[in-house]
């Protein structure tokens, strides 16, 4: 399927009609830290919760959220407008990987790359959402900071993994979304540590409360750990829910308490920001009429 394309002002095609209460990106900063299976898992998580979930994959060039999450219905077309695909019981989920085949690359460079976001923000459907999960692609360049400046972000949830490598990359990531005022949500720190049994010594393999640590220095929420699990492997690999068998594991324990203080820290900034609103207006409101100065010339 072919994503809608159109060529002039007078034919480009308006912001769909979505209801979407909360946008927040998936982020790093870089690659390898699981930053994709975060957003999957917490999907799941806030779908088990009782929350509408939607995941849009920004990421052109890697694109890996439909491996993960397999969709019982493929997106469709409606005009200009893209319907998401819905994956495991009603997430709806929207990706790069639906109009390219599998061992296809994306050979584009990055003005082509940013159009095509900003296609994805201007044409997609989403419908009712509690939450729009956005996988940021790794970095900090042009498309970070379209989807930064146009996809209405409420904030920023960091994804790092505990050595001071992952760190340096998630701290310069946390500084772009200062410079362009979104909010950090939190930072989870994934694959913290190895536990073989419930009963047994937690082994840090890659160093200890690297996130925790950050999340200190900067003065956002540490929102958790989450453990190298075989199962998160598993179920990633096969499209499976981990969160079925929350019991089970760990990691889906871990991603269940992710998503309740995700929830929780979204919350909290959603009242600031309609606090900060409010109080905009009112001092507007007050402020004494001005004189306007004409030039005579």
């Amino acid at each position: 399927m072919p994503i809608p394309m159109y060529s002039s002002k007078e034919n480009k095609p308006q912001l769909p009609k979505s209801n979407i209460k909360n946008v927040v990106a998936i982020a790093a900063g870089k690659g390898g830290v699981g930053k994709s299976t975060v957003a999957v898992n917490l999907a799941l998580a806030l779908q088990s919760l009782g929350q509408r979930v939607g995941i849009f994959d920004a990421d052109i060039y890697g694109p890996s959220v439909r491996k993960m999450l397999p969709e019982e219905r493929p997106p469709s077309q409606q005009g200009d407008q893209l319907i998401p695909a819905i994956c495991h019981g009603g997430i709806r989920m929207m990706s790069m990987a639906y109009f390219r085949t599998e061992k296809e690359a994306a050979a584009v460079r990055a003005p082509v790359a940013t159009g095509i976001i900003k296609q994805f923000i201007q044409t997609v459907v989403w419908g009712d959402l509690d939450y729009l999960l956005i996988d940021f692609p790794p970095g900090t360049g042009d498309i970070q900071l379209t989807l930064s400046q146009q996809a209405h972000l409420l904030g920023a949830l960091m994804v790092t993994t505990p050595q001071e490598v992952a760190l340096l990359d998630v701290r310069k990531a946390m500084h772009l979304f200062e410079q362009v005022q979104v909010p950090i949500v939190g930072i989870v720190e994934n694959m913290s540590y190895y536990q073989p049994a419930p009963t047994a010594e937690k082994v840090y393999l890659f160093g200890r409360s690297g996130g925790r640590k950050l999340a200190q220095a900067t003065g956002v929420p540490f929102l958790g750990e989450v453990p190298i699990d075989p199962e998160i492997c598993r179920c990633g690999d096969s499209g499976g829910s981990l969160i079925a068998n929350q019991n089970a594991t760990q990691g889906a324990q871990a991603f269940i308490a992710l998503a309740k203080g995700f929830m929780e820290e979204v919350d909290v900034l959603k009242k600031l920001s309609e606090d900060t609103l409010q109080n905009f207006e009112l001092t507007w409101r007050e402020m004494p009429n001005v004189t306007t100065c004409h030039s005579t010339n």
